[in-house]
């Protein structure tokens, strides 16, 4: 299959990017080193290029009954401006994707999704959307998103707007002026518990954006940051990679997303999960730090102190932050309590670590 370019390919390539396969798309991975540009964004500032992500808008009369069929949050909850995160369940208990739900105006809703999942989401819920009829429309094609990250991003890009970013809280956005571009969203999800905001705009203005907020930057280091500082940032805080940590088999309350799967209302497979819920769940996803020297890959066994595999890793990195291993995996549930030790099977080896809470970094 033909990879994908974002609008801004050949701009990275240009800086220097080294760009790889990703979820179908030329994405970069990285313009300096990893440890660097994860430094950047926990220290001042880093834009990333997130424009790979899917965008669904779907609108009219219907459009809460539909989002609300086919995701686990409870999205009667939203009002306009306000986002919150959620998943697509599926019939056997595993997970389509997780998502965003964002509320636009009073009947539209926009749904941003993995770029692995554009087209699988787009038709599972299209399926569901026979017996609805709401108006769904995939834009992903005609928006580029960035997502500038860090303790210096609000200065950054308030050099560039009219909208007051320190009042717009965390699962909120604003559609306003930015960069001399209007209708733009400027929202607070964030995916590297730096703090900042994600840009949604036009394709036809990404150019313009990207250099107008690196302008705006300069003066607290900013650089532009690939996807690999993007997956380290997300490890330290424990936030799911779709494809690593959760996917169409993993469990999401074993995933720990029973916080976003509302029993209040109707959604695909409810009574199945709610059976699960009653049952208990038999793992669960934990994250832990090593305490031997090592580095934790996805796939490797996670073990207890009789050798016994109880568990596998399903994310794993060294923490520019901590100067150690971390990861994420699912264990069996006795072992999942912070403080527990357990041990990671590096190439032949019981490398000892300690089930800890989240976030990983202070």
């Amino acid at each position: 299959m033909e990879l994908k370019n974002v609008q801004l390919a050949e701009t990275h390539q240009k800086s220097g990017a080294k760009m790889v396969p990703f979820a179908g798309y030329n994405m970069p991975v990285r313009y300096s080193s990893d440890k660097e540009e994860h430094n950047t964004v926990r220290e001042a500032v880093g834009i990333f290029d997130v424009s790979h992500m899917g965008e669904f808008l779907i609108s009219g009369p219907s459009a809460l009954a539909l989002v609300q069929k086919v995701t686990s949050n409870d999205a009667s909850k939203l009002s306009v401006g306000k986002a919150q995160y959620s998943y697509l369940p599926n019939v056997d208990g595993g997970i389509v994707d997780d998502l965003l739900v964002y509320q636009i105006k009073e009947e539209q809703y926009m749904l941003v999704v993995n770029a692995s999942n554009i087209d699988k989401d787009w038709n599972w819920i299209t399926k569901y959307n026979e017996d609805i009829g709401a108006d769904m429309r995939n834009i992903s094609d005609q928006f580029s998103l960035f997502a500038v990250q860090g303790p210096r991003a609000t200065e950054t890009l308030q050099k560039l707007t009219s909208v007051n970013l320190s009042e717009v809280k965390f699962y909120t956005f604003e559609v306003g002026d930015f960069a001399g571009v209007d209708h733009v969203i400027l929202s607070a999800t964030g995916y590297t518990g730096a703090g900042g905001f994600e840009i949604y705009l036009h394709n036809k203005d990404a150019e313009h954006i990207w250099n107008e907020v690196l302008k705006a930057g300069e003066e607290f280091g900013i650089k532009p940051i690939g996807l690999g500082a993007r997956d380290t940032l997300r490890m330290e805080m424990g936030y799911c990679l779709y494809g690593n940590d959760i996917d169409d088999t993993t469990s999401p309350l074993e995933a720990g997303l029973g916080w976003v799967t509302k029993f209040t209302k109707d959604f695909i497979n409810k009574e199945n999960l709610e059976k699960q819920k009653e049952a208990g769940a038999t793992k669960k996803l934990i994250s832990f730090k090593m305490e031997d020297r090592g580095i934790p890959r996805q796939g490797y066994d996670l073990l207890n102190a009789d050798n016994q595999v109880i568990g596998k890793v399903t994310s794993g990195t060294m923490s520019p932050t901590l100067g150690i291993g971390i990861g994420l995996g699912y264990v069996e549930i006795e072992y999942a309590h912070p403080g527990t030790d357990i041990f990671v099977s590096v190439r032949n080896k019981s490398l000892k670590a300690k089930v800890s809470k989240l976030p990983l970094i202070k």
